[in-house]
């Protein structure tokens, strides 16, 4: 095509949508020909900066697509399911943050570093975008799997609040307020009762334990059998972004009291040998990974050096113990920039590539 392609953000005012407009302004190209923010009807008239021109958010509604190329969806499950579709319909590539689409057979789950060959094969005109814990730790995975077939995937992540939306974050920092300076921890209930007295009752609270001072092994909803939501996107996104369908996947999803950056601790087992040194080897060619990884040195990945950051940065890498062709490592990744809002974005990138020809 002979102009630049059109863009459309829809969620333009939310936190996403926030962090979508942030890496825009930062980006060094810029393919795009005209941006439209798009934002439910309360949010329209809104005035938003994007590349130093002042963009009017629009009310999401079909004629706002007549003319786009690609649809950036940044907004809940039922929006994007009623949504996406009727920008396609218009003619646009709805690329989807939400979990709408990640399972339809006819939409590719795409992560531009793993399998970016999918995003040619999308017959409902939609991209999907996997769940910000999957995204943790695929950059990785992806490249590990490449030289050495991966069989068996173990993993416990440590999920950040900002996961489950502002009114987790809210409430970890009410908790926090409500135990700050008090001595706990001595006897079981000293939490409840610090947040019973601070007018925080269990009911009002998206978790189902304290998340302050406490770690809770619960993210999303139930799904039968004692596993939750989180922990069955794991296992069956993995499955479709690397595309082993029979690999052997076990999630425990557990919420910790940090804000952002999820991270996850990988047990992961491997057709052939892998040593620790190929290993690194990988992860350093990798130009989306960030190897920190000198446990002596006290060098790792923690969510607070990574908050913020693009990359997904990996440490602890070991050998499994007992576990053949087997590696043991943590990784840590922003999950409202690369799980959320940067791969979605990236995305648009390669797509725009693609319409350019």
């Amino acid at each position: 095509m002979t102009r630049k392609p059109v863009l459309a953000l829809v969620g333009a005012t939310g936190a996403v949508g926030g962090v979508m407009i942030d890496i825009m302004n930062a980006r060094r190209d810029w393919p795009w020909g005209e941006v439209r923010l798009v934002a439910s009807p309360r949010s329209a008239g809104r005035k938003m900066t994007v590349r130093g021109e002042e963009i009017t958010v629009r009310a999401l509604a079909p004629e706002v697509f007549d003319g786009v190329d690609i649809a950036m969806f940044d907004v809940p499950d039922e929006v994007s399911a009623e949504w996406a579709p009727v920008a396609a319909a218009r003619g646009a590539v709805a690329v989807d943050n939400s979990g709408a689409f990640r399972m339809d057979p006819d939409v590719p789950l795409v992560v531009p570093e793993v399998n970016p060959e999918q995003i040619a094969n999308r017959p409902r005109g939609i991209i999907a975008n996997p769940n910000c814990t999957t995204l943790s730790m695929m950059a990785a995975l992806g490249a590990l799997h490449r030289e050495h077939g991966l069989r068996e995937l173990v993993v416990a992540s440590y999920q950040a609040v900002s996961g489950a939306g502002q009114a987790a974050i809210d409430r970890l920092y009410a908790e926090l307020v409500a135990v700050a300076g008090k001595q706990v921890g001595t006897r079981a209930g000293d939490v409840r009762e610090l947040l019973a007295a601070a007018g925080l009752s269990a009911e009002d609270s998206p978790f189902p334990a304290p998340i302050a001072l406490n770690v809770v092994p619960w993210a999303g909803s139930a799904k039968g059998d004692g596993w939750t939501s989180e922990e069955l996107k794991v296992r069956n996104e993995s499955r479709k972004i690397l595309g082993i369908p029979d690999l052997k996947v076990s999630a425990t999803c557990v919420r910790v009291p940090v804000v952002t950056t999820h991270a996850l601790a990988v047990h992961a087992t491997f057709e052939r040998p892998v040593t620790v040194a190929g290993a690194r080897e990988i992860l350093e060619a990798q130009p989306t990974v960030v190897l920190v990884d000198d446990a002596d040195g006290g060098a790792f990945p923690t969510p607070a050096d990574v908050v913020g950051e693009d990359p997904t940065y990996v440490g602890r890498i070991r050998q499994a113990l007992d576990f053949p062709n087997t590696l043991d490592f943590f990784v840590c990744g922003d999950n409202l920039r690369k799980g959320a809002a940067l791969n979605t974005y990236e995305i648009a990138e390669k797509l725009a590539a693609e319409l350019a020809g």
